[in-house]
């Protein structure tokens, strides 16, 4: 399906900012499983977290490595692409999520981290929760996403954690081979009912031309497998179409977290498990979205709340909630702002025809009227914000944001996803990218 037409705020937004926008894109979308992961604790205990988990990865991976593929033109079916795809998933943030990459020939390659920040998460936890992820969760999940390249992908480990000896580098070692005389991987089960979302197949109008003359010059990711991706070197063009596919893997994993909850479960409790992930990632997001805007350093006090936005306007939160994931992008979700004359007051609207309202997104949960994911951007943004929806015929949802005096307390769901290390992550310097050639 294509988007209705509609302003798409990333148009309005320079080289540079859409540059720092991306990487954390990558890391909030990585963060969408924190965020859920309490929930699915409390109700389904580790061995149920790990089922919803796999399942979350499996429905949304397979479908959005696809689709980035064709985004940025990465064409082939070798270890290389597998790879690229990496580079650009919300499984895999870089620096958070370090990876590194070596190529023998088409068909062999290998991959470590030097640093997993999901790892520093979890290894305080003890060695189950570590095994839980690094092997029962990565071992279905890793094929899952390579087989959108090539179906005879085998990703096997060298070693991953708990590691052995203590605080061993890298914090996990793979080898990647395509193997011809194996059978081609089949579509994983929870990626077959995902399959049935209109945003597997959404097509959105290009990007509208701009000068990016001296800000840029790569519109797509043909050619060398790189180090790292420095996306400053893209055309705005390219970053604005890649962001567009990130915002969909956030979705995706949101419908793949959804079904799986609700197979083991009912739609009730499945709605309420995705509007406790939503309300968490919500909340983080948004001041990391708003420190993005204001150029500032990621803020890591409880609250989320510096000195500079408690005087925060309007402006700055409709800037801020129209980047967020719970907007964006805005040809799938079918948001739109609007602020008042005054500058004072600021009207959301999300028209419930858009494509995302039929899927098992958390769209659908704002539509039933729970508007704390609302709220929780708003908070991170400035605690004093007020959010009071705007009652109608179901055709909209929408609500009107005006500033109130008294702070508000961050909620349960937005402070244990601040409990990840990739909440207060800061980027370092951009690393020279090298191509990598087989050896």
């Amino acid at each position: 399906m294509t988007g209705e037409s509609r302003r798409d705020p990333l148009e309005d937004l320079d080289h540079d900012t859409l540059a720092r926008l991306l990487p954390d894109l990558l890391l909030i979308g990585q963060l969408i499983d924190r965020a859920g992961m309490p929930a699915l604790l409390g109700e389904f205990g580790v061995d149920g977290m790990r089922d919803v988990a796999i399942e979350e990865w499996q429905a949304a991976s397979p479908h959005y490595a696809r689709r980035m593929k064709e985004a940025l033109q990465i064409t082939g079916d070798g270890v290389a692409e597998i790879f690229k795809g990496f580079q650009l998933d919300v499984g895999a943030p870089p620096e958070f999520m370090d990876f590194r990459y070596g190529v023998t020939d088409h068909d062999h390659g290998e991959f470590w981290l030097d640093h997993c920040g999901a790892l520093m998460d979890v290894e305080p936890m003890g060695d189950r929760l570590v095994t839980t992820m690094c092997h029962d969760i990565e071992d279905p999940t890793f094929p899952a996403t390579a087989l959108a390249t090539n179906p005879r992908a085998v990703v096997e480990p060298i070693h991953r954690p708990p590691r052995s000896p203590e605080g061993r580098t890298p914090h996990c070692h793979w080898v990647v081979r395509i193997d011809p005389d194996v059978e081609p991987a089949p579509m994983p089960g929870p990626a077959i009912e995902s399959a049935s979302s209109r945003l597997i197949d959404f097509r959105f109008d290009p990007p509208v031309p701009r000068d990016d003359t001296g800000q840029g010059w790569r519109d797509d990711y043909s050619g060398s497998l790189l180090t790292d991706l420095v996306f400053r070197e893209f055309t705005s063009a390219a970053l604005i179409r890649t962001i567009r596919e990130v915002y969909l893997q956030m979705h995706l994993l949101a419908v793949g977290f959804h079904q799986s909850v609700r197979r083991r479960s009912d739609a009730e409790t499945a709605d309420r498990l995705l509007a406790y992930q939503a309300t968490g990632i919500s909340g983080v997001a948004a001041g990391r979205i708003r420190d993005i805007l204001a150029g500032a350093v990621v803020n890591s006090d409880a609250a989320g709340v510096s000195e500079a936005t408690e005087t925060s306007g309007a402006a700055e939160l409709a800037a801020v909630l129209d980047l967020h994931p719970l907007s964006g992008p805005t040809a799938y979700t079918g948001y739109s702002s609007h602020l008042s004359d005054d500058g004072r007051t600021l009207t959301v609207t999300w028209d419930t025809e858009a494509d995302g309202f039929a899927d098992d997104t958390w769209l659908p949960q704002l539509a039933a009227g729970d508007l704390r994911p609302l709220r929780a951007a708003a908070h991170a943004v400035d605690p004093r914000w007020i959010v009071e929806s705007v009652p109608g015929d179901g055709a909209r949802v929408e609500a009107v944001l005006r500033l109130g005096s008294v702070p508000t307390t961050e909620s349960e769901e937005v402070a244990v996803t601040r409990l990840s290390t990739g909440a207060a992550f800061s980027f370092g310097p951009a690393r020279t990218p090298l191509p990598i050639t087989p050896v």
